[in-house]
């Protein structure tokens, strides 16, 4: 199939987790800072937690599904 597609799987590791791991700082200082000056619709605080969550599943998923498994297949 694919073989030696070219693709450098650290570089792409490493932005895969700082992508989500500012995707989960931003989701939390956004709930912790808005739940302390004012009172956010539902909405938001639904965003914001949707953020943090999606922030945790890429960060997690990008190190070890790029990092360590697709390097060992190819």
């Amino acid at each position: 199939m694919g073989h030696n597609m070219g693709l450098d799987y650290a570089t792409h590791a490493k932005r895969g987790f700082f992508l989500g791991l500012s995707l989960f700082v931003l989701g939390g200082l956004g709930a912790t800072v808005g739940s302390g000056m004012s009172q956010f619709p539902s909405w938001e605080e639904t965003l914001l937690f949707g953020l943090m969550i999606v922030g945790f599943v890429l960060g997690f998923f990008s190190v070890f599904g790029l990092g360590i498994i697709l390097p060992l297949t190819d």
